[in-house]
Order: C-alpha cells, then sequence, then structure tokens
C-alpha cells in the first residue's frame, strides 16, 4: 500500500522558517555553510517520503492511533514531523519542527 503524502499549509511555512533560519545562522558565522539550510530540508523532505510506505512505524503522538510523528535526523541533532494518517491513501503532515523547539500540540 502507497499513501500519499501531504504537507499542509502550516507545515510548508514550517519549512520555509526552518530554511529561512539555518540560513541566518550561517550568515552570522565566521566559517558559514549556506548549503546546510539546502541539506536540512532536503533530509527532512527525503524522510518525509518513507510515510509514503510506512507510516505506521511510527511514534504515537496522543490518544489516537492515526497521529503520529516521525524523527528525522540530521547533523547532531534532528526534526520531528506530526502528521495525521488521513486515510488508507493519504498521510497528512500538519507541523516540522526542529527537536529543540517548543512542541507544536
Amino acid at each position: 500500500m502507497t499513501y500519499r503524502v501531504r504537507l499542509t499549509p502550516q507545515a510548508q511555512m514550517d519549512l520555509e522558517r526552518l530554511f529561512v533560519f539555518l540560513i541566518e545562522r550561517e550568515l552570522g558565522r565566521a566559517a558559514g555553510d549556506l548549503d546546510v539550510a539546502e541539506r536540512a530540508i532536503a533530509a527532512i523532505r527525503a524522510g518525509m517520503q518513507t510515510l509514503s510506505t510506512s507510516p505506521f512505524t511510527c511514534r504515537k503522538a496522543g490518544d489516537s492511533p492515526f497521529l503520529r510523528e516521525l524523527l528525522l535526523p540530521f547533523g547532531a541533532g534532528g526534526y520531528v514531523a506530526l502528521f495525521e494518517i488521513a486515510s488508507e491513501q493519504e498521510v497528512i503532515v500538519a507541523a516540522v519542527r526542529h527537536q529543540r523547539e517548543q512542541d507544536y500540540r
């Protein structure tokens, strides 16, 4: 079974916010690596593709068996995607955060 993975407008804005944060952080460093932002977003998107085949392997994020979290490692930390298995055909990513950010629930 293959699921369609869709991002909500909020999740898309989260990716844009994370990209801008990384660019700004690297611009402030003497030896900043501006490619890190592109690599981070690529790693997040690649990780989310696993939801198309195995969303039920991710940890539960509440009482509903359909609300789950995907851990997305990157560098020394990583990201977390909150998603819902909406149907037998679709997974909806609701939010994406860095692991050190405030909770998104």
